[in-house]
């Protein structure tokens, strides 16, 4: 079995062994997922756009498998408010954005943010790059399996409001889920869970890992939640 590393130096690699059952879905998504079924957005042909990872962290709580999630601190220039993975631009220390780049860079913003322990987690996939047009950061989402649970909380309160997990029992709950209305003409997924709204880049990213991994409810599509303009 091979786990993460620390964010210092050593390698950071992906291992599948040991996983539990209920991720087998997720792997084989990670696998056979084309970047054009995640997202219309894709990294721009001219190699532009700022490097970047999220780390998508599965745990096991008290009601069953979870994800990890933070909510970004109001002040923020880009994004603030919304929850999101943790995650952000990849560092010159980070390494290679086409090797481990993005794995150590997933690693070390979610120590950063959340105060994780990175030894605790078992990095298991890497899904396709995708763009965020307004911030002009290409994402690669890390899928990691949060083997050794560490505690969690804000670090830096200047760039996170909170961090907290959400059930994916919740996730896929049709109650749960909406399309968000933005008053720029944007609509996508959206997860009224943990008195927060996920929606955006986040959002979309989960509602297609629930899809591709065979956990999606049929939901209410008509089910419209509009954003304040200043989203």
């Amino acid at each position: 079995m091979t786990r993460a590393s620390g964010t210092q130096g050593g390698p950071v690699t992906l291992s599948g062994d040991g996983l539990p059952a209920w991720l087998d879905p997720v792997v084989r998504a990670a696998e056979t997922v084309r970047p054009t079924q995640l997202s219309r957005f894709l990294p721009p042909r001219d190699g532009s756009g700022r490097q970047s990872a999220v780390l998508i962290l599965f745990g096991e709580g008290e009601h069953g498998p979870e994800l990890l999630l933070m909510e970004r601190a109001s002040s923020l220039r880009s994004h603030a408010g919304q929850p999101s993975f943790p995650g952000g631009a990849l560092d010159p220390e980070d390494g290679d954005p086409q090797g481990e780049g993005p794995l150590r860079a997933a690693l070390r913003e979610a120590e950063e943010e959340t105060g994780l322990d990175p030894s605790g987690v078992q990095l298991f996939g890497v899904l396709p790059k995708l763009y965020i047009p307004v911030s002009g950061f290409v994402v690669t989402p890390v899928l990691g399996w949060w083997r050794e649970p560490s505690p969690v909380g804000v670090v830096d309160p200047n760039e996170t409001a909170r961090v907290f997990t959400v059930p994916v029992a919740d996730l896929t709950h049709p109650d749960n889920r909406a399309t968000a209305i933005h008053p720029s003409g944007f609509h996508g997924p959206a997860f009224l869970v943990e008195s927060a709204l996920v929606w955006g880049f986040t959002a979309g990213v989960i509602d297609r890992l629930l899809h591709f991994a065979g956990w999606e409810r049929p939901w209410d599509r008509d089910k419209q939640v509009p954003l304040d303009w200043r989203a």
